[in-house]
């Protein structure tokens, strides 16, 4: 159950939380209000061609999670572990997360740089994204919530730190794999993983590199997406100032264990100073995307033994790189 105080935190971070045990919550994320405002759309919309404005970026576990990772921008000092005592039907969450979501964006009808039509279509959420805060494979009837999303005929996302393969596999065997899967890589060795990560969870390395080979017995079954968060070095006397993932040894280490996911696309970004990261980091550790995209063309040499990957897109506002082999394959193809 997720205490008043840390309900108080997150809806200071404007979370909008429901359910009767109060772990899931919905939060309207800054490209789809600037999408509702037409300010521009998300890296997602520009590569996937997805629409920003009808975007739902959920959790069915907030707050839950195994790791404390430092570049996130969670208060983690509050997690509450990885077993969700007493969880909410699947039909629950996803009505609760869609009027929860409806609410938060209300106040958008009055303002005149929304368009009506707009407006009335961001209501109805065609990609639900399972990510924002916690690890949503905790969620023990993940698969149903999938299957539930799928019968709208919507798209879903599934962002994942890979330490519950278990769960990975049970959608398979359901045959409720999502959209799209995206494994966080945060770290390209067991040293670094320990270090960024802060793991409760026992193996958790050995766990992470099992996801990586899940993904890749995938292949065809959904898409399969690698994610690296950059954070650069600063100068400084403290640990964290020495702290980075971006070094050529790093490209070396981190292609090794991309070849073992064998990924469909690969997402190179840059860390950013938001929320209770930036109190952790501060703004100095985030890299410029003129270094995301040097570190992103020593990584396709470095991948590209059999020339598979490229870079097929860049966004220069959000820092990030996309990687992939198929141009043809970006586009999701709308089922609404």
């Amino acid at each position: 159950m997720v205490s008043k105080n840390i309900q108080k935190v997150l809806r200071g971070q404007h979370y909008g939380l429901f359910g009767k045990n109060n772990h899931s919550a919905v939060q309207i994320c800054l490209w789809t209000r600037r999408s509702l405002n037409g300010q521009g759309v998300c890296w997602k919309e520009k590569f996937y061609g997805i629409k920003s404005h009808r975007c739902c970026q959920m959790t069915p576990a907030v707050m839950y999670c195994q790791n404390k990772c430092l570049h996130c921008w969670r208060a983690i000092e509050y997690n509450l572990g990885k077993k969700i005592q007493r969880i909410d039907e699947p039909k629950e969450i996803l009505e609760g997360a869609i009027e929860a979501r409806k609410k938060l964006l209300s106040g958008f009808k009055g303002n005149k740089n929304v368009s009506i039509k707009k407006f009335k279509e961001s209501l109805e959420p065609t990609l639900f994204t399972f990510s924002l805060s916690g690890e949503p494979t905790l969620y023990p009837r993940l698969s149903e919530l999938i299957s539930l999303v799928r019968k709208r005929k919507a798209i879903s996302f599934l962002v994942t730190n890979g330490l519950n393969p278990k769960a990975i596999k049970k959608l398979e065997k359901e045959k409720s794999l999502p959209t799209q899967i995206t494994l966080s890589t945060n770290a390209p060795n067991k040293e670094l993983f320990n270090i960024w990560h802060n793991s409760s969870e026992k193996d958790a390395w050995k766990k992470f590199n099992e996801t990586l080979l899940i993904l890749n017995q995938l292949k065809g079954k959904t898409r399969r997406v690698i994610r690296l968060t950059l954070v650069k070095e600063t100068k400084g006397k403290k640990f964290i100032d020495e702290l980075t993932n971006m070094n050529d040894e790093h490209i070396r280490e981190y292609a090794k264990l991309i070849k073992k996911a064998n990924p469909d696309f690969i997402h190179v970004k840059g860390y950013t100073a938001i929320g209770f990261a930036k109190k952790r980091m501060g703004y100095e550790k985030e890299p410029w995307h003129h270094e995301i995209k040097v570190f992103s063309q020593k990584l396709v040499k470095e991948l590209n033994n059999k020339k598979l990957y490229k870079i097929l897109g860049e966004d220069e506002k959000s820092r990030v790189v996309l990687l992939g082999k198929n141009k043809k394959m970006m586009k999701i193809k709308e089922p609404y």
